[in-house]
C-alpha cells in the first residue's frame, strides 16, 4: 500500500459523520473530515472540551459544518438520548467513527449501568450507539462504521467467566479485553451486514502508539505510563499520524469492508495505513456470536437479525 495521507481523502461534501471523542484522535478525525467538506458531529461527554474542539476546527476552517453533541458512552441512557436526537434531526448517517475511550484507570471503576468502566465505555457504549443509529446508517450513502481497536488487542482475551473484571481487576488486561471486543464487534457487524443486506461497511482500525491524552487522563500524569507519555513523547507518533488508519477506513475507496487497518512500520506502532494483523481470538466465530448475544443482553439493544 502506498503512503496514504489525509490529503487523499475524497470529497465528503453532503456526507454526515459522527465522531466520538473530543480530543486526540477524535479531534484529528473531525478536522480531516471537515476539511474534506463533510458535516461532522463531535460527540463527547464534556461540553467545554467539545466547544473548544469546534472552535479550533472553525478557526482553521471557517466554513466547516460541525457541532458538538453531548454523549456519555458510560451511560446507556445518554447513548439512547443522543441517538434519539440524531433520529429527529437527520434522515441518514454516512460515517460513524467509534473512537472515544478510557485507558487503564488504576482502580476498578464502573459505568452508570454497573459495567467495568473500560469494557462498558470502550466497547458496550459503542455497541449500543451503533445499534441505535443502525436505521440512519442503513439509509446512508456508502455508509461506514469504523471501530477503533488497539495494539493492546494482541494481548486481549474475552474472559466470559469474569467479563466485568469483578473477581480480579488488572487495568491492562481489562483495557486489552475491551479493545479486542471492539475488533470482534467490527468484524461481526460486517458479517451480519452482509447476511442481512444492511448495506453498511464495518471496518476496524488502530492508531499504533500515538500522542494522545488517554495515558494522562486515566492512570494520571504521575503514573509510570503517564510519565512515559510525557518524558518519552518522541516515541509516540503525532495524533494526526495515528488517525490515518481510521480516516483511511472511513473514506478511502480502497478500504475493504470487514478489514482491519493500522500503521505499517515497527510492528504496527507507527507509519502509514496498512492491513493490520488480526489476533487469533478475533477470528473465532463462536466467540464473536457469544459476545454479540451477551452485548445485546447487557445493553438491552438488539440489532436486526441477519436474514
Amino acid at each position: 500500500m502506498v503512503k496514504w495521507t489525509a490529503s487523499e481523502i475524497p470529497s465528503q461534501k453532503d456526507r454526515l459523520a459522527v465522531v466520538t471523542g473530543t480530543g486526540g484522535l477524535g479531534f484529528e478525525d473531525a478536522l480531516a473530515l471537515a476539511r474534506a467538506g463533510g458535516e461532522v458531529i463531535i460527540a463527547g461527554r464534556n461540553p467545554q472540551k467539545g466547544a473548544e474542539a469546534v472552535d479550533r476546527i472553525r478557526s482553521d476552517i471557517p466554513s466547516a459544518k460541525l457541532r458538538f453533541e453531548r454523549l456519555d458512552l458510560a451511560s446507556l441512557r445518554s447513548v439512547e438520548d443522543f441517538a434519539g436526537r440524531m433520529m429527529q434531526r437527520h434522515e441518514r448517517l454516512d460515517i460513524l467513527i467509534n473512537n472515544a475511550g478510557v485507558m487503564v484507570p488504576p482502580a476498578r471503576q464502573e459505568t452508570e449501568d454497573g459495567f467495568e468502566l473500560q469494557f462498558g465505555t470502550n466497547y458496550l457504549g459503542h455497541f449500543a450507539l451503533t445499534a441505535h443509529l443502525l436505521p440512519l446508517l442503513q439509509k446512508g450513502r456508502d455508509a461506514r462504521v469504523v471501530t477503533l481497536s488497539s495494539v493492546a488487542a494482541r494481548n486481549g482475551h474475552i474472559d466470559f467467566a469474569d467479563l466485568q473484571s469483578a473477581k480480579t481487576y488488572n487495568p491492562n488486561k481489562a483495557y486489552a479485553q475491551s479493545k479486542i471486543a471492539c475488533l470482534i464487534f467490527a468484524r461481526e457487524l460486517q458479517r451480519r451486514s452482509d447476511l442481512g443486506r444492511w448495506g453498511i461497511a464495518s471496518i476496524g482500525s488502530h492508531p499504533g502508539v500515538s500522542r494522545t491524552d488517554l495515558l494522562h487522563n486515566a492512570p494520571g500524569r504521575l503514573s509510570a505510563v503517564g510519565l512515559a507519555r510525557s518524558l518519552l513523547w518522541f516515541l509516540f507518533q503525532p495524533a494526526a499520524q495515528g488517525a490515518l488508519p481510521t480516516l483511511y477506513a472511513a473514506t478511502a475507496l480502497q478500504a475493504q469492508p470487514g478489514g482491519y487497518y493500522g500503521p505499517d512500520r515497527l510492528n504496527e506502532t507507527r507509519g502509514f495505513p496498512a492491513m493490520a494483523k488480526v489476533p487469533p481470538q478475533a477470528l473465532d466465530q463462536a466467540v464473536a456470536e457469544r459476545l454479540w448475544q451477551l452485548s445485546e443482553q447487557l445493553t438491552g439493544v438488539t440489532m436486526s437479525r441477519p436474514a
